[in-house]
């Protein structure tokens, strides 16, 4: 990619989508990144290693409906890693440089805020998920995820570290193909 000369003014990215082409570049390989973090996370829960499934919780914000929660969740979960990925190229264009391991360190550094940050608070906000304090009520059902989701397996934090790397190095190599 030609420089965009948005390295210090935070521009990189407008002038990036300006450039034609690139917006279909950034959804295909948000796509691919979102799928390759969601079967790793799927499997880690299929293999035994993690019982955690943000997808489930995303879908619980909107519904108490298990089946439903899972369809919506899925439906969220793919928009949402489409717009981390426009984040993701954001920087790689500001910076105006991107590859596979600076994605993989930038996914590892998502991973720690969504273990540290995110996850501690769902009980919080998320209407259907219990607190550490005050445990299940009839609505209230789900198991919080605890410290870094340790109540979901103390393969947890590897698995989420593990797929968020892929999906930051994925997009990272995506950048740079460009």
């Amino acid at each position: 990619m030609t420089s965009t000369g948005g390295g210090d003014t935070g521009l990189g990215f407008l002038l990036f989508i300006q450039d034609g082409g690139d917006l279909q570049v950034v959804l295909v390989w948000g796509l691919l990144a979102t799928v390759a973090m969601t079967t790793i996370l799927q499997g880690s829960q299929l293999l035994g290693l993690s019982r955690l499934s943000l997808p489930f919780m995303f879908g619980t914000f909107f519904t108490g409906d298990r089946k439903w929660a899972n369809v919506l969740g899925y439906g969220l979960y793919l928009l949402g890693g489409l717009l981390f990925g426009f984040f993701y190229f954001a920087i790689f264009a500001t910076l105006d440089y991107g590859s596979w391991w600076l994605g993989m360190l930038f996914g590892i550094a998502h991973g720690l805020i969504l273990l540290t940050g995110f996850l501690p608070l769902l009980p919080y906000v998320n209407p259907r998920i219990a607190t550490e304090y005050d445990g299940p009520t009839a609505v209230r059902r789900l198991e919080p995820p605890g410290p870094f989701g340790l109540n979901y397996g103390r393969r947890t934090p590897l698995t989420t570290l593990a797929g968020q790397a892929v999906y930051g190095a994925l997009l990272g190599f995506g950048y740079t193909l460009l």
